[in-house]
């Protein structure tokens, strides 16, 4: 049975608000074979899951068209097609609308307003007779009442200008929402629809393409599926995907992405998953879903027009019954009131600002690089006080260096150490154990992962395994503690228990590691700083790791927690939320209690586990956390509009209401009032998508001046000039940042403080830009540096040479 379920996608532009997405609730729910469906109001789509056996498309389509909805198949992925020009029926409707002001020349020409009721009112009588069988009171009820009560005193004309501007109304809408539904079809049309198998040259449909198929991808070209590169190498721009500003280099056995582009060089990709699970069609329905999932206060409004509705129904009978049963002699004013207060009370304009303004954020944030998972994220992020991060593979990069490797027993040789720690690392997926295994392989020591037994993971302490009959743990202090060794004070280390020896735990051997905080860490929070939202980090790492990252960070962080096992960040998270809504931001398999703690989880999508997807509720799809403050500032925009959206609908409608009670009730300007408001909304929201993150209005030069361009060196050159002017360092004139201010003599030294020690500065060689370059910057002994511009460091033991 489940091999015939199907999940179709219908474009039903007869969607005007949620009350019309009730009706085709109730109207596909009872068909026979039909599983499941989700109407999305801002695109005028709706998909359903159906059994193939028991109900066709077709039949579907024709279902929804008996309520004239004007539905049709819409093709997976494929944009809305946009109505450029109104329907025949509207069109004529207009003419003859048009053609009846000339009754003031020639009378009987008057009487064409009638005949554009008739070519109009079918639509909307059988719009509202789907409705009443769905028991669902709406806007077609609501125009049906008005034309009948309009022709019921004859005046014609009025009631083909509520007939006519209803039809336009529609048509305008689908205008204005087509260009959220262009955004939102960027996603996935930037997918190519060909591939190039490899083998033979034959270019295929992506759809057709299977797992583990070659594909070769040439310079230019768009990587039609995600998968891994076999062979070549070249630059790819992942902009579009995840934000990513420069080209990333992929070689062998690099990840790449359905709809990046190869800038340079010749690769082929085997193909990882079929067209409909790509990271981009997974986003695209993500983001679909989490608009069909309505926010609180699109629930709230939805209830409200449950109840309003049938109020506004019954005064506006009254106004018009109780005249005529108390035998008032001119009833036709009241009349007029009467559709003029069904007119004006229609909740279009309130019930459509909601879906419209949540999905136009939803598109911009996931264009952005965000995937949020419900509109309800939308309101938890613009009221958000607390940002917590992970430390590694969040704030830091998560690539580690060893810098040291050193064994404090005597009978154990570096190699055997190096043999059994490389094994039992090479069975976990921590980032130090990458680190740790090729490490191994530098000294020409290779793993063997099948000698190890017993293999455990003790989450924010470390590992163990058994091999050549010991058990050796390898972690920080608390991992001695598990094994009882008595020195635990080194950050972080190698414990080994003999079996049959009395003596129990031992320490055999220490070793340091290298990481760099991402580009724009700092930048973030500092950004997270100016919205009044303060920020912690969150670590399982040792408190010196912690503290070292911190000042790297110039200390911005306004909370720092450290040694901290998975349960205690979740702790932690709780005591954050008793000051307010709390976000956490994490990547791995420990986060996820954390994750699913806060108010709003979010996981570092590409390079987080799927636990930590799972647990969150929104994905980073780029490892740039300068998105989440961007993300703070359109959810705090986003409730902007909503506001606005509300106000905008209250008071064009009161205004028509009380020029009504004043004695004005002018039908057509309560129609063209609901129109204008329905169309003020759908603009207004869609206004979101159109600002770009800070981050990107900005300059691509640096924030330090010319400091990338102009400071670069090669180590050629270093080597080939030894005066200091060549060594490329800077002087404290020349950097002008806090690290550089007040130096003292202790400091290592620049052109402006010579170095007093006959022993030669250390230099950390890091990574100064994207374009390989490399820049020597000095290590301050004693003051961490802060960076001057370039990556910073995660956290040192010692000044070592590292190369990135």
């Amino acid at each position: 049975m489940v091999e015939n379920m199907k999940r179709s996608n219908f474009e039903v532009l007869g969607l005007c608000c949620a009350t019309e997405a009730e009706l085709v609730e109730r109207i596909l729910k009872p068909l026979h074979g039909v599983k499941d469906i989700s109407v999305i109001v801002p695109t005028k789509t709706v998909h359903v899951v159906h059994d193939v056996l028991l109900i066709s498309e077709s039949q579907i389509t024709d279902t929804l068209n008996m309520a004239r909805l004007e539905a049709s198949l819409k093709p997976q992925g494929e944009a809305n097609n946009e109505k450029k020009w109104p329907d025949l029926s509207t069109i004529a409707c207009g003419l003859l609308l048009a053609l009846s002001f000339l009754k003031y020349i020639y009378p009987p020409l008057g009487w064409l307003a009638l005949g554009s009721v008739a070519i109009g009112f079918p639509r909307v009588l059988f719009r509202t007779i789907a409705s009443i069988r769905a028991l669902t009171l709406n806007i077609n009820i609501l125009v049906l009442l008005s034309v009948c009560g309009t022709v019921a005193i004859q005046d014609f004309w009025e009631a083909g200008v509520i007939i006519f501007m209803f039809s336009i109304a529609q048509w305008l809408e689908t205008l204005a929402t087509h260009k959220a539904t262009v955004a939102m079809s960027s996603l996935t049309s930037m997918v190519p629809q060909k591939a190039v198998v490899a083998e033979t040259g034959e270019r295929v449909d992506v759809s057709d393409v299977e797992i583990n198929t070659i594909l070769a991808i040439k310079a230019g070209d768009s990587i039609p599926l995600d998968g891994v590169v076999v062979e070549g190498k070249c630059e790819v721009d992942e902009k579009m995907l995840t934000g990513e500003s420069f080209p990333v280099t992929k070689e062998l056995d690099s990840i790449v992405w359905a709809g990046t582009i190869n800038l340079n060089g010749y690769i082929s990709v085997k193909a990882t998953v079929l067209a409909n699970d790509t990271v981009v069609a997974r986003m695209s329905k993500l983001v679909e879903e989490a608009s069909s999932r309505k926010s609180r206060t699109q629930r709230f409004i939805d209830n409200f027009s449950k109840y309003y509705l049938p109020v506004v129904v019954l005064i506006s009978a009254s106004i018009a019954v109780v005249p005529a049963v108390l035998g008032v002699p001119d009833i036709n004013p009241w009349f007029h009131l009467a559709i003029v207060v069904l007119l004006s009370a229609c909740p279009c304009a309130l019930i459509l600002s909601t879906p419209v303004t949540i999905f136009c954020a939803l598109t911009k944030a996931a264009i952005s690089g965000l995937l949020l998972k419900g509109g309800d994220y939308i309101e938890t992020l613009s009221g958000i006080k607390t940002v917590a991060f992970d430390k590694t593979g969040t704030i830091t990069r998560g690539e580690f260096s060893v810098t040291d490797f050193s064994v404090v027993a005597d009978d154990i040789s570096i190699e055997a150490l190096l043999y059994w720690v490389s094994s039992i690392e090479s069975k976990s997926s921590h980032p130090m154990a990458a680190a740790l295994v090729e490490y191994g392989m530098l000294h020409s020591i290779k793993p063997i992962p099948e000698n190890v037994e017993n293999f455990q993971n003790f989450p924010g302490e470390g590992i163990f395994g058994a091999i050549d009959g010991k058990d050796i743990y390898v972690g920080n202090t608390r991992i001695g503690v598990r094994a009882g060794c008595e020195r635990v004070d080194c950050n972080v280390q190698l414990v080994s228990q003999e079996i049959s020896t009395p003596r129990g735990s031992t320490l055999v051997g220490v070793f340091s590691l290298v990481d760099t905080c991402r580009s724009g860490a700092l930048d973030a929070i500092e950004e997270l700083k100016s919205l009044g939202v303060r920020s912690a980090m969150l670590t399982g790492d040792s408190t010196q790791a912690a503290k070292y990252v911190e000042s790297q960070l110039n200390h911005a962080l306004d909370i720092v927690h450290a040694e901290l096992l998975p349960e205690e960040k979740a702790v932690i998270i709780e005591s954050f939320k008793k000051d307010g809504l709390t976000a956490m931001v994490g990547d791995g398999m420990n986060d996820a209690p954390a994750l699913a703690t806060a108010d709003i989880g979010i996981s570092m999508g590409i390079s987080g586990s799927a636990l930590a997807n799972e647990s969150g509720n929104a994905i980073l799809m780029s490892n740039d956390i300068r998105k989440i403050p961007e993300a703070i500032k359109l959810a705090r925009k986003t409730t902007r509009k909503l506001i606005e959206n509300v106000i905008i609908s209250v008071v064009s409608k009161s205004a028509i209401l009380v020029l009504a009670i004043a004695g004005y009730p002018i039908v057509w300007l309560a129609v063209l009032a609901d129109v204008g408001t329905c169309l003020l909304v759908i603009l207004n929201s869609m206004l979101i998508l159109q600002e770009k993150p800070k981050y990107e209005r900005e300059s691509t030069k640096s924030k330090y001046g010319t400091f990338l361009e102009d400071k670069t060196i090669t180590l050629l050159d270093k080597q080939s000039n030894n005066d200091e002017e060549s060594q490329g360092l800077l002087t404290v004139e020349k950097c002008g940042k806090e690290c550089c201010k007040n130096v003292t003599p202790h400091l290592a030294t620049t052109n402006a403080t010579k170095h007093e020690s006959s022993e030669p500065p250390k230099y950390s060689l890091l990574k100064g830009n994207n374009h390989g370059n490399f820049v020597l910057v000095e290590v301050h002994i004693g003051k961490p540096s802060n960076g001057c511009g370039v990556d910073n460091i995660g956290s040192l033991s010692q000044p070592e040479i590292i190369i990135e």
